[in-house]
């Protein structure tokens, strides 16, 4: 039967004797969040643990941005959890991983100055410190890829506080049409739902090139993204998969990252080309 805590305390508390795998999320749990859940279970085992947290945290959310409208589906995800086998699930409140006075962050400046981090300031400090109040607590770690900068990132702090964890990615989860999925996607009316699967025919049109220069993988995604009436693309980069520094031309480690507006909406997706 799954358990749910609220409080650090809680969590410190727990047995480390078995093994456990962590998946952090923000709620509005959907079926990547399933794949992330399923991972857990491989890496932790039958005798392991399986952990979920959810936390809308505020730090990752820069002024004017939808932290407040966020979607907070609390029993429905209770019950997802429940349905995928947790045996955990961590539902602290902001004030009990935030204290009033904090002073403390933790902030990685090099490969979160580009893409996302440019788009959103303060957003992977954010992350980073959630995180890594989670890791203190909870245990390793399951990320998707489809944020791929966030994991970027998190493999960084990783090594360069030496944490003695491991994370697992998981390759990104779509619909039938391609769409990645995302919690953000609820916010899509109809017709901008439609349209929204030309940010993955974007990229994987451009995966279809091969070692082509970066303009020329840039220029096949942008093309086909503007070919939806209601896509704003925000950025369209060709970067280096360790360092998020742009590449000149598709190697092994490439991989295209995209940002694009749907009204307000704004969707990310990647491909991992070379």
């Amino acid at each position: 039967m799954m358990r749910i805590i609220s409080t650090v305390a809680e969590a410190q508390s727990l047995s480390r004797r078995n093994a456990r795998a962590l998946v952090p999320t923000m709620g509005a749990l959907h079926k990547a969040h399933r794949e992330l859940i399923r991972v857990a279970r491989q890496h932790a085992g039958r005798h392991g643990e399986v952990v979920v947290s959810i936390f809308v945290n505020p730090l990752q959310f820069e002024p004017g941005s939808d932290y407040e409208r966020y979607p907070r589906p609390e029993r429905a995800d209770q019950e997802f959890c429940e349905e995928a086998g947790v045996d955990l699930l961590f539902r602290p409140s902001v004030t009990e991983l935030y204290v009033e006075d904090r002073s403390v962050f933790v902030d990685e400046s090099v490969l979160s100055a580009t893409l996302e981090g440019k788009a959103r300031p303060g957003h992977f400090r954010g992350v980073c410190t959630v995180v890594t109040k989670l890791f203190n607590v909870l245990a390793p770690a399951v990320f998707g890829e489809k944020d791929f900068q966030q994991l970027a990132i998190v493999r960084r702090m990783v090594r360069d506080l030496n944490f003695n964890l491991e994370i697992i990615a998981v390759p990104t989860l779509r619909e039938e049409d391609g769409l990645a999925y995302s919690s953000r996607n609820q916010y899509l009316t109809l017709e901008e739902r439609a349209q929204a699967s030309v940010l993955y025919k974007g990229v994987r049109a451009a995966a279809g090139l091969g070692k082509k220069s970066a303009a020329d993988v840039i220029a096949v995604a942008r093309k086909v993204i503007n070919e939806a009436p209601l896509a704003r693309i925000d950025y369209v980069e060709l970067v280096d998969a360790e360092t998020l520094q742009p590449v000149e031309i598709v190697g092994l480690n490439s991989v295209l990252l995209v940002a694009v507006y749907f009204g307000k909406t704004r969707l990310i997706d990647n491909i991992q080309l070379g």
